[in-house]
């Protein structure tokens, strides 16, 4: 599985990094909202796990941007728990949210829902008759 990390903190990156050792995943960093794009672009991620306060372009820009090319699950990973930004963010496009710090557990089995849950849309849709 291939995990994008958009954080600008990255000592966060670093310790995401040692948090989804145990899934066997590659995981690639990126530390601006702008050059998370490129590396969506570029790698075409599983996931992509993103923080909303960046300088430059936070996270809703880069989950709306996102969306205008990409269905890529997007797992907000922020320190503020606010039900308004939670529900902003999910309006931007993001599919989970979850406040930091989050367990390791937790955090990778919400990924692996929604990498199941993305690979499951995609089969069906390559079973539909044409």
């Amino acid at each position: 599985m291939n995990i994008l990390v958009i954080d600008d903190d990255p000592a966060m990156t670093d310790l995401l990094k040692l948090l989804l050792q145990p899934t066997n995943s590659r995981v690639f960093t990126a530390y601006s909202g702008m050059d998370g794009i490129a590396q969506i672009r570029q790698h075409a991620p599983d996931i992509v796990l993103l923080d909303l306060m960046m300088p430059e372009m936070d996270g809703w820009q880069v989950c709306k941007e996102v969306r205008t090319f990409s269905t890529v699950p997007i797992v907000i990973l922020s320190a503020l728990d606010t039900p308004g930004l939670v529900a902003a963010a999910l309006d931007a496009g993001a599919d989970d949210y979850l406040i930091k710090p989050v367990p390791s557990s937790a955090l990778i089995a919400h990924i692996n829902k929604l990498v199941r849950r993305k690979h499951i849309e995609q089969l069906k849709l390559r079973t539909l008759p044409s």
